[in-house]
């Protein structure tokens, strides 16, 4: 931890908010602060003074104080009695002791009582994965995306949850979903030929090579994709197998062109590691 022994309470505060609009956790850091400086004004920050808490809860959570966290959701209770947000503060100290059947039961209660509460329906999904019931899971994710479509982060985790049990043609349907909301992301694309190479064929392998081709385009130091690249031109080189055929002449050279790709990415970074160990013996030296 920092030393903040100089900072006074308004300060601290606002220091924390930095650290919430940049949404960096830092969990010891915000306990010892609250116990040191902030638990004796917390009083003297107005509205913002909730926003706050929700920060500490979350905090102690991570740093397994337990009992503090749940002091504070106590007290939060009895201020807000039917406040869903307050509930989801109790669902996440339940599910960070690992109670995870009591978890679900007030995540089920938050969600009857409002059927769009997003962060409910996503912790419940996260408390299912804990618990390793990946395709449960993946049910109450797909029906949170029938309501919540727009939601990137939420697709993401589905892909990886199909990718797990090896449900590739899902895993693909939702890296195309990322690719509809992110067209200029490099790493969708990546990812998405990275499965159509993974599930194989002639058809699979061409549709990889598309995506590998799309991601360079967008960035062209994507070491992975010039390697995926060289791998499904080679597989795609034996596939066709007449050497007058115009597609294993394109594969052809597409493989040599991402091999002489990487061999010069290969040398860029000797020459590079080898000015660093030059200039490091020279300060070694002196």
């Amino acid at each position: 931890m920092d030393n903040y022994d100089d900072l006074s309470p308004s300060e601290v505060n606002d220091l924390l908010r930095k650290w919430r609009e940049n949404n960096e956790r830092k969990s010891s850091d915000v306990v010892s602060l609250w116990m040191n400086v902030l638990q004796t004004h917390s009083n003297k920050y107005g509205n913002e003074k909730y926003v706050l808490l929700e920060q500490i809860i979350y905090a102690m959570l991570d740093c397994h104080l337990y009992g503090l966290a749940k002091g504070l959701i106590y007290v939060l209770s009895l201020e807000f009695p039917s406040s869903l947000r307050v509930m989801r503060y109790k669902a996440a100290a339940l599910e960070a002791e690992e109670k995870y059947d009591e978890a679900l039961n007030v995540l089920d209660v938050i969600i009857n009582a409002d059927e769009t509460n997003a962060p409910a329906r996503k912790r419940r999904v996260a408390v299912l994965k804990a618990q390793g019931l990946i395709h449960e899971a993946i049910k109450e994710l797909a029906d949170y995306l029938k309501k919540f479509m727009s939601d990137v982060e939420a697709w993401q985790e589905l892909c990886e949850l199909y990718l797990q049990v090896q449900e590739y043609s899902r895993a693909a349907f939702c890296a195309e979903e990322l690719i509809l909301h992110q067209p200029h992301n490099h790493l969708m694309h990546q990812r998405l030929a990275d499965i159509r190479y993974t599930m194989g064929g002639i058809e699979n392998m061409e549709l990889a090579k598309t995506y590998y081709c799309q991601t360079l385009k967008l960035n062209p130091d994507n070491l992975r994709a010039l390697l995926g690249l060289f791998l499904v031109a080679n597989n795609l080189v034996g596939q066709y197998k007449s050497s007058g055929n115009s597609k294993r002449k394109e594969a052809w050279r597409l493989s040599q062109w991402a091999q002489s790709r990487v061999s010069a990415k290969q040398r860029q970074a000797r020459a590079k590691l080898g000015l660093t160990d030059m200039m490091l013996s020279l300060s070694l030296a002196e």
